[in-house]
């Protein structure tokens, strides 16, 4: 199970910087209101759109891990690349597991050694990032390629453009034997993808009803490329549904999501730390902090509440990695502003390490001699940890004891829970975007969408033409 160090974001480590200890103690203001957060949490899980708390669980996993282990078994044979269409919370999910339970050398590993296709995931439309990777899937041969498009409503402007463009491609070369190469993740019963999808006779799995897109990795989202990855998406579910049990915990001290939730508001709120910097000290664990930015900064950062009050409310995230960004990063995180928390992920046991050899004959490197890079590299985490104290800056330690599918499951649900604790916290609901909306709207109106023409005149209403240009 994943355990949470926050004695480094107390009065008692950081003086002034950290929170009084008794505010967190049985009894305190805090602990009753995480248990009235935990009593409300219980009656609305599963409704409206907090479904993605049963996504683990009975029924609602069943239909999902068997539609996802047929398809599979429909679509693995002969796969050799697998390219997911998606943006934002269709695709960070996808990454992160990638990037945490297989090889940073996969798509390398010859086909019959690998266990799974080649995976590239296309999360924006930069066309020197699209066209390489369509390049490549015509070298390979479009019949051992598979196309998963993820989108709800298949409205997505960037994952709609990639969509047409693939199956452009497809139908020139197989005509309506195509649908055999794509696999859409949508609604299941409305929207644009899915009248698509029932046209041309896609196979389907469900973005499910009340799951936004942040908060479905573990729906077919992100379990079906990484079930056709040779991840044990069963193991990650067994995860995420483990470490439930303790995030419903009433009491505070035992409850691992509401304490994050309430350190890192309360350290917000009362000493000014608006900044939550995640910093795994594992390569693997990197592109989950991808995923927590997206999950924290998209889910809190609202200008107003559920009154209707203008809040403003919300904190930066930012990602680190250890030790790499002791060089780059932590001298701003020491010396610089004193505004920010730390998160810091530590695992006990990697599944590979090296050993560095004696007889280099050099007295300055000695003590490295015999010394293996797992103790160097937690080493170097002990040290930044100690170093972060003595400059006064809260920060947290997330410890993981191997990088698993379990524990995966277990960090993913933990953050995920969090974000429901701290959006209550704040007042806000946690499951909207209207900010990103703007965006989307006004990208329909310059691409020349019909109804949008408005928002194209208020477009170049707004911005106009530059008179501060140079060059």
């Amino acid at each position: 199970m994943l355990t949470l160090d926050f004695a480094n974001c107390l009065s008692e480590r950081v003086a002034e910087h950290g929170l009084d200890p008794a505010r967190l103690a049985p009894g305190s203001d805090l602990a009753a209101a995480a248990t009235r957060l935990t009593e409300s949490l219980a009656t609305t899980r599963g409704t409206g759109w907090e479904r993605w708390r049963d996504l683990p669980f009975g029924d609602f996993r069943k239909a999902h891990t068997e539609a996802i282990h047929e398809l599979v078994k429909q679509r693995k044979p002969g796969c050799e690349v697998l390219v997911v269409l998606g943006i934002g919370g269709s695709a960070l999910g996808n990454i992160a597991l990638q990037s945490a339970l297989n090889p940073g050398t996969w798509n390398l590993i010859p086909s019959d050694q690998r266990g799974g296709p080649q995976l590239f995931v296309l999360d924006n439309v930069d066309p020197t990032f699209v066209g390489p990777v369509l390049n490549h899937c015509e070298r390979v041969g479009l019949d051992k390629c598979l196309f998963n498009v993820v989108s709800k409503s298949g409205e997505t402007a960037e994952t709609a453009a990639q969509f047409m463009i693939v199956r452009d491609m497809l139908k020139a070369k197989f005509g309506d034997k195509h649908a055999d190469h794509v696999v859409a993740c949508t609604d299941p019963a409305k929207g644009t993808m899915r009248t698509i999808c029932d046209n041309e006779g896609y196979a389907t799995l469900p973005v499910p009803e009340g799951v936004g897109g942040r908060f479905s990795v573990l729906s077919p989202v992100g379990l079906f490329s990484a079930a056709m990855c040779g991840i044990d998406i069963e193991a990650l579910l067994d995860g995420a549904a483990e470490i439930d049990k303790p995030c419903s915990n009433p009491d505070l001290a035992a409850n691992p999501a509401a304490m994050l939730a309430t350190l890192l508001v309360e350290l917000a709120a009362r000493k000014g730390k608006h900044t939550h910097v995640l910093m795994p000290y594992a390569n693997s664990l990197y592109l989950l902090a991808d995923w927590f930015r997206q999950l924290w900064a998209e889910s809190l950062g609202k200008r107003v509440n559920t009154k209707g009050d203008v809040v403003h409310a919300g904190y930066t995230p930012v990602k680190a990695l250890g030790a790499t960004d002791q060089h780059s990063q932590v001298q701003l995180y020491r010396e610089g502003p004193n505004d920010k928390v730390f998160g810091l992920i530590e695992v006990d046991t990697f599944d590979r390490d090296l050993t560095v050899p004696a007889g280099m004959g050099v007295d300055a490197l000695q003590y490295l001699e015999s010394k293996s890079l797992a103790t160097l590299l937690n080493a170097e985490k002990r040290a930044t940890e100690y170093a972060l104290v003595e400059s006064q800056r809260p920060n947290f330690t997330i410890h993981m004891p191997k990088v698993d599918a379990h524990h995966v499951g277990q960090f993913l649900n933990l953050w995920q829970i969090t974000t429901a604790y701290a959006g209550l916290m704040l007042g806000i609901d946690a499951y909207d975007q209207p900010a990103v909306e703007t965006g989307k709207q006004a990208t329909f109106g310059l691409m020349g969408r019909a109804g949008y023409e408005e928002h194209l005149e208020s477009v170049n209403r707004t911005l106009g033409s530059s008179a501060y240009r140079i060059g």
